[in-house]
């Protein structure tokens, strides 16, 4: 089961990250960011987590895509509130 605060959470920890990953000019500090996201939807509501990766095990993982991703979540996000 999906909570509307379960969306909320999500949507505030994922949209200020995404703001700051996306304005910052520092590799460590994007890689911190990466690494926050990932180990936030390893303990995020499966339910919600599946809805937004549509089925993908690597959503919000993988470097090479993660700021595609990202920004995914926050409007997939937006729009469930």
């Amino acid at each position: 089961m999906i909570t509307k605060d379960s969306i909320e959470t999500a949507y505030s920890f994922l949209h200020q990250k995404r703001n700051v990953y996306i304005h910052s000019q520092l590799d460590w500090q994007k890689d911190d960011i990466e690494y926050a996201i990932a180990s936030y939807v390893d303990g995020m509501n499966q339910e919600l987590y599946d809805g937004l990766s549509d089925g993908r095990k690597d959503f919000l993982r993988d470097h090479k895509r993660f700021s595609e991703d990202i920004t995914t979540a926050v409007e997939l996000l937006e729009k469930m509130l």
